[in-house]
């Protein structure tokens, strides 16, 4: 099994001497993959209901964030092997012309390492200061998604939907994996599950233990079933986000299906960042390896 790391990048503690010493590290001990996260703008105040946590507020959101792309292109200069991820990116709130350059720009930059998870965003406060409506984001992140795909994998794109026309242009760098990076769906919802199950190489859910993993996966496999796919056909990334993660839980996380657990580092300072990560190899990351 195979065990990543979340690491939420908060500025102004994130400098890029922390990045380099995340990145690094992580690579030393064997973790297999590094996330980070998105939100382009926090507010003080909001009517939005954040999903993680009972009183629907965002913990830590005081800072913001650094913006992903650019730490992973940051982090594929400082690094060889290891995988690195958005967790997640907000496509319908992003252009997705400048979103298909940016991801295919790190996945060419690091040799074929991105894995993009996307979501379609919780904060419609966020939405409005980006100027695009939170109404039908899911959709909206379906037809951006498309759009996407053609500037990775045609020579010439073109297309055009009821969100979006991309007039005929050629688009370059492609991405070194092909046809495109895998794609991975946050969420736990139905229509999530639905968005993996139509067009995903992934499904990353947050904050689910193992039982509820395994109850998710079963809704899963119904889904991919009617459109002719299987389990084996994506991957699914756990991460039990604010749970403590523990030893135990990886034998069943696996049999409810999981390929990848990724663990959370909350750190915000460079010293701090090999004993966190060392703390985790020995009690996460060995116990993996046996299985």
């Amino acid at each position: 099994m195979d065990i990543g790391l979340f690491a939420p990048l908060a500025s102004p503690a994130c400098d890029g001497a922390f990045l380099r010493e995340l990145g690094q590290t992580a690579e030393e001990l064997g973790f297999e993959s590094l996330w980070v996260a998105e939100h382009v703008v926090l507010f003080d105040e909001y009517a939005s209901r954040y999903p993680y946590s009972p009183d629907g507020r965002m913990p830590g959101g005081g800072n913001g964030l650094l913006e992903p792309f650019t730490s992973l292109a940051f982090l594929a200069a400082a690094t060889r092997r290891i995988r690195l991820g958005t967790g997640v990116c907000l496509v319908p709130q992003r252009n997705p012309v400048y979103t298909a350059k940016e991801a295919a720009n790190v996945d060419w930059l690091s040799d074929g390492r991105l894995e993009l998870g996307v979501g379609v965003g919780w904060l419609a406060e966020e939405f409005a200061a980006a100027g695009v409506p939170f109404a039908r984001r899911g959709a909206r992140c379906r037809s951006y998604l498309e759009v996407m795909k053609r500037l990775w994998c045609d020579d010439v794109s073109e297309y055009s939907d009821a969100f979006y026309t991309l007039p005929a242009c050629r688009q370059y760098p492609k991405p070194v994996q092909r046809p495109h990076p895998p794609i991975h769906f946050g969420g736990e919802s139905d229509a999530a599950m639905r968005r993996v199950a139509a067009l995903g190489q992934g499904w990353l859910p947050f904050d689910l233990g193992p039982d509820e993993l395994a109850r998710c996966t079963l809704r899963l496999k119904d889904l991919l079933a009617r459109r002719g796919r299987n389990l084996s056909d994506i991957r699914i990334s756990v991460s039990p986000y604010l749970r403590p993660l523990q030893a135990d839980w990886l034998p069943r996380y696996r049999d409810a299906g999981a390929d990848r657990v990724i663990a959370s580092v909350f750190v915000f300072e460079r010293a701090g960042i090999r004993p966190a990560l060392e703390q985790l190899a020995e009690r996460i990351l060995e116990p993996a390896r046996r299985i």
